[in-house]
């Protein structure tokens, strides 16, 4: 039979319980901040949706909040590639090879819409009409309109059929309606 005599030092004990959850403690924080900081080191929340060196296809999910970013960063987003579809919207003031392809942005619970969308410069726009659905591919340029602002370079430019889904959304929950201000 073997007899164990122990002595538990209550002051010692406590402290090594206490040093044990700090440093439990410790490596909880250290990887929640790995989490949230660390593991978004080297990545940039640019490029929403549009990778370099291929086409990037627009659809009303992803429309205004790709438009917003390349307006927002313009240098980013020069001379990639993009395809979308919308609707010819031309103004005043605008050159016979100029137009914008547009979509309706709902902003409003009342179904208020206002027009979107890239300005276009192709040689070919003067066989489409107003309000005729195309779908065109083309490269992100600099361009000058009332300011510098992106021009989408047409190199494929066809007619189509309107889409189901018509409408775009504004880009995040950052836009602010004001149809109920006034």
């Amino acid at each position: 039979m073997f007899i164990y005599n122990l002595k538990i030092n209550g002051n010692k004990l406590i402290k090594n319980f206490f040093i044990v959850l700090l440093i439990i403690i410790l490596v909880i924080c250290g990887i929640i901040a790995y989490k949230i900081f660390g593991s978004n080191i080297g990545i940039s929340k640019v490029n929403d949706g549009l990778v370099s060196g291929k086409v990037n296809e627009l659809n009303n999910k992803n429309y205004t909040n790709v438009l917003n970013e390349v307006h927002n960063n313009l240098s980013l987003y020069e001379g990639q590639s993009i395809k979308f579809t919308g609707f010819v919207y031309r103004v005043y003031d605008f050159s016979e090879e100029q137009f914008v392809l547009g979509r309706n942005m709902v902003i409003s619970s009342d179904f208020q819409t206002v027009v979107v969308g890239f300005l276009c410069h192709s040689n070919l726009s003067k066989n489409f009409a107003d309000n005729t659905w195309i779908e065109i591919e083309g490269k992100i340029t600099k361009g000058s309109y009332h300011g510098e602002i992106p021009i989408i370079e047409v190199t494929n430019i066809k007619q189509t059929n309107k889409p189901n889904d018509e409408y775009v959304y504004p880009p995040d929950d950052s836009y602010i309606p004001t149809s109920n201000i006034f």
